[in-house]
């Protein structure tokens, strides 16, 4: 049997879009001689289409659209995903459904079994899982047709009671197939990749894997679609970050005479592609092509800069330099010098004349009360105000350069600096930051050295450094990782080697800065625990080290 595996971009909701794509791409395999060709989880609708499948309407617009999709199945069969409408009077409304489409009809249904309700993921909203399993016997082979979670739990502590693979392995199937839509993390395709060998192995079939590809909003889909033998073997792989499509015969698994070598991708690589991609399908899939960004002298901006150029355009990406009586020269000079490397366009606006009227109309009020927080976050406001402004008359979209560190203890202007439509560094702890920016500069000088090299200062008074409010970000970092990331509590943390004073000061700014990032862009998610709501915290808590 010969296989297409299609790793398509789609797009919520665009039903005329996705549907067109799935066409062109059934005739791509017809042609090539395929029997059968492969499509994504939810394909037919867009993953994950959230509060969108509460609409009748857009429940009868997926199924009119398998429908059509189906006329042009003759002589090659389609999986599709789609939201189905469950009969049954009990269970939710909806079932995860695959699809498989030959000779004008709707040939087969497969249902999930494991709907994943934790961290991103929240399919027991909207689904009901299955309960009948079938394999799907076709004239030109029997599959064992999966879809995303039924395959996850092969580990040695399953998550669920239930293996959709038990059920079916005992109909003989000779192949499995596997459509999903998995998220990025650094650590998912290693995670996944493990997960799909360890089904080829413990059934002895060869396994088929299509992943969505593509961004929508926070999730960021880096597709790596590929086909494992029954030995556990990996013999072919599509690419990361973009679509592909490939053939693969089932007699001749490789799909070419081509050596198959897995590049081997580093963290920094992989974080750099996936966050390039974030930015530009949020802007494709809004219809915008413009971005703006206050460009500091710092290191934040300055690396948000270059991805952004790279994902829109040099031409599209607008820098406003902002410096006030508290920034320095260098800082200046850096984010000019960068600006022109990169070719970008960029303003300069003083603020210093604007912030010493804001502070004579509050003299009165604010009279001999020392200068503090009040006076800093009153610039960041400012810069936020002419950003907007920008934005507003030139239709810019604003890119929010706050990173993960400084989300996490909220050391950040809320209306200042936290604002933005999207945060592309809100996932990447400061000490990644700078990580990623040396991946940037390991061919040539890309970000300017004396950005990377000098101490981080926001410059909202004499002398700043983020050191005076924090701890340094090496150690500051490890505490948030462990916190966030590992799960672990005040006193594990402590044990670990922590001074209690620096975790109590450290965990007490982390939850005392949840209202904050309430109020915060959405982020691009690259790690395993990103802010947003893959983290659900309480607003209104105590979890704290005894300091």
């Amino acid at each position: 049997m010969k296989i297409a595996l299609a790793q398509l971009n789609f797009r919520i909701g665009d039903f005329d879009y996705n549907i067109n794509k799935i066409k062109v791409h059934i005739e791509k395999a017809r042609l090539l001689g395929a029997h059968l060709i492969v499509f994504s989880e939810l394909s037919v609708a867009g993953y994950p289409p959230q509060d969108f499948l509460g609409f009748d309407d857009f429940i009868e617009k997926c199924r009119l659209a398998v429908l059509e999709i189906a006329q042009v199945c003759q002589g090659i069969a389609a999986i599709v995903g789609y939201p189905e409408r469950n009969t049954d009077s009990k269970g939710k409304n909806l079932l995860n459904t695959a699809a498989v489409l030959f000779n004008g009809k709707i040939f087969a249904q497969v249902h999930k079994t494991l709907l994943p309700t934790y961290d991103v993921f929240d399919e027991y909203r909207y689904f009901e899982p299955n309960r009948v399993f079938n394999i799907v016997n076709l004239p030109f082979g029997k599959m064992a047709l999966t879809i995303c979670e039924d395959l996850w739990n092969v580990s040695d502590y399953p998550l669920y009671v239930r293996s959709p693979m038990e059920e079916l392995i005992s109909m003989q199937p000779e192949i499995v197939i596997n459509i999903a839509a998995s998220p990025f993390h650094y650590n998912q395709a290693v995670d996944r990749t493990e997960t799909l060998k360890r089904n080829a192995l413990k059934y002895k079939l060869p396994v088929y894997y299509v992943n969505q590809v593509g961004a929508q909003t926070e999730l960021i889909f880096d597709g790596g679609s590929m086909a494992i033998d029954q030995k556990g073997e990996k013999v072919g792989q599509l690419a990361y970050f973009s679509e592909d499509f490939r053939v693969f015969d089932t007699k001749d698994p490789s799909g070419s005479d081509e050596e198959f070598t897995i590049p081997k991708r580093e963290k920094m690589e992989l974080i750099h592609d996936a966050l390039i991609l974030g930015i530009r399908d949020y802007f494709a899939k809004l219809g915008l092509t413009k971005a703006i960004i206050g460009l500091s002298g710092g290191i934040d901006s300055a690396l948000v800069l270059v991805l952004a150029a790279r994902a829109l355009g040099k031409e599209n990406v607008m820098s406003l330099l902002m410096p006030s009586g508290f920034s320095s020269d260098h800082s200046v000079n850096d984010a000019v010098a960068l600006a022109h490397k990169l070719q970008t366009p960029y303003e300069l606006i003083q603020i210093e004349n604007t912030f010493q009227m804001l502070l004579t109309d509050l003299k009165p009020f604010f009279k001999a009360k020392p200068f503090d927080v009040a006076e800093e976050n009153i610039q960041a406001r400012i810069r936020a105000v002419l950003l907007m402004a920008f934005a507003n008359k030139f239709g810019y979209i604003l890119l929010n350069t706050s990173n993960k560190s400084e989300a996490a203890v909220g050391y950040g202007t809320l209306y200042g600096d936290m604002c933005g439509g999207i945060s592309v560094l809100g996932d990447v702890y400061k000490t990644e930051v700078y990580e990623l920016a040396r991946f940037i500069n390991r061919h040539e000088e890309i970000i300017p050295v004396n950005i990377i090299n000098k101490p981080p200062s926001a410059e909202l008074r004499p002398d700043q450094k983020d050191s005076d409010s924090l701890p340094p970000y090496e150690l500051l970092d490890k505490i948030l990782f462990a916190y966030i990331e590992e799960f672990k509590g005040p006193e594990e943390i402590i044990q670990s080697g922590f001074e209690p004073n620096v975790v109590g000061k450290v965990l007490n700014l982390v939850n005392s800065s949840e209202w904050k990032r309430h109020q915060a862009p959405p982020i691009l998610r690259v790690s395993p625990k990103a802010f947003g709501f893959g983290r659900r915290m309480p607003i209104a808590a105590k979890y704290l080290a005894k300091s």
